[in-house]
């Protein structure tokens, strides 16, 4: 069931909102999680059994390390934070790369010579990037005391299952948005502006997005494309690519409002960017941001970024690999996301592109002498362009 489609539009939609409206503020949040539990259920019954799965063993998870940051045992804090990470990254690497690596693994073996082995196809299941990622940092979150564990059971899985943002995001985290599973207010208003932002939405990927498509498929179907076969696919696969993606988003964050609840922005008109560095910092957002904080930060990142007329971020790394960050963006960018088909070598590779091209962007500032502007700001930036 899409957003777009005329089972959700009419039948779906109305009727949750209809319970939603008229339900008192506290059964509102176990509306939520049964509405959201029949929207992913239309697509696959039984898949519905792990994200169940999932959502009980995250909250278990919090709980055990909160008990043992009030028994004053870091260890087993830390033991239980990595357990439930380990937990969720097994469940989504599974789904997202069993049939990527059986497939590589009988290339191998066919180029040698040995006859390949056959596993029954895995089905990847719909949005399954988007809940491991919730779940993990409500783990991380937990351990780093940056949140409380959910007290109420129903309010974590109304988290982790609001289906608004189960398809294409925003990327949400418990830390964020616990006060407003708490209390939200509804008003006419707030309605409103969430119809506006859902029609919006809307017509980005109906009108347009949708439109486009024919046109960049048949022109990646072409044996032999000329050089203006190949930029006319190029250019509307790019449309279709923003407007398909942010046109989702657009209408996850208006059926947010329609709820109550506000969701962070996830797109500022990428393509308006004037440098790599800006691009990666207004496309995809919410991910964008997790992986900084969950994996750069992490793995030795610091939280302040580069300096003005400095080349490399600050960061335990030595200066050379410090093409990790934008390196583990594109990773689930072009990997993890549920929304890009990241099961093949050339998605596994793109951070390969990304790292140097963040690292020369980099270098490139680092030798621009600062331009004078106005105070606390640096305007050397077109290094991120160009090199010259």
């Amino acid at each position: 069931m899409v957003f777009s489609s005329n089972i959700f539009l009419f039948v779906f939609l109305p009727a949750f909102l209809g319970v939603y409206c008229l339900s008192p503020a506290r059964w509102r949040n176990a509306w939520i999680v049964v509405g959201s539990y029949a929207f992913y259920a239309w697509w696959r019954l039984d898949f519905l059994a792990l994200f169940v799965l999932v959502t009980v063993v995250n909250y278990a998870v919090g709980r055990r390390i909160h008990a043992a940051h009030v028994d004053q045992a870091p260890r087993r804090a830390r033991n239980w934070m990595l357990a439930g990470v380990i937990a969720d990254l097994s469940v989504l690497g599974y789904f997202k790369y069993a049939n990527f690596g059986v497939d590589s693994f009988n290339l191998m073996l066919t180029s040698a010579g040995v006859a390949p082995f056959h596993l029954a196809d895995v089905v990847l299941p719909i949005g399954i990037s988007f809940y491991t990622f919730q779940a993990v940092s409500y783990v991380i979150d937990v351990y780093r005391r940056d949140t409380p564990p959910a007290d109420n059971p129903i309010d974590f899985a109304a988290f982790i299952a609001l289906f608004p943002q189960l398809i294409a995001g925003p990327v949400l985290r418990y830390k964020d948005l616990a006060p407003q599973l708490r209390h939200r207010p509804l008003s006419g208003d707030l309605f409103g502006e969430g119809v506006a932002r859902f029609m919006q939405g809307f017509i980005k990927k109906v009108l347009i997005a949708d439109s486009v498509a024919p046109l960049a498929d048949a022109g990646f179907a072409l044996q032999d494309p000329s050089m203006a076969d190949a930029w006319l696919t190029t250019l509307a696969y790019t449309v279709q690519l923003y407007f398909d993606f942010s046109g989702y988003t657009d209408m996850a964050i208006g059926l947010g409002l329609m709820m109550g609840f506000r969701f962070i922005e996830n797109f500022r008109q990428p393509y308006v960017a004037q440098s790599i560095t800006e691009f990666w910092r207004r496309w995809h957002i919410s991910l964008s941001t997790w992986l900084k904080d969950y994996l750069y930060i992490s793995l030795g990142g610091n939280r302040r970024g580069a300096g003005p007329g400095r080349g490399w971020p600050t960061s335990r790394f030595p200066a050379p690999t410090l093409g990790i960050d934008p390196a583990l963006r594109d990773v689930g960018l072009g990997g993890l996301s549920s929304r890009v088909a990241g099961r093949r070598w050339t998605h596994l590779c793109r951070p390969v592109r990304a790292g140097p091209d963040r690292t020369l962007a980099g270098l490139c500032r680092r030798h621009q002498p600062i331009q004078p502007g106005a105070a606390g700001s640096w305007r050397g930036g077109t290094g991120d362009r160009w090199c010259g």
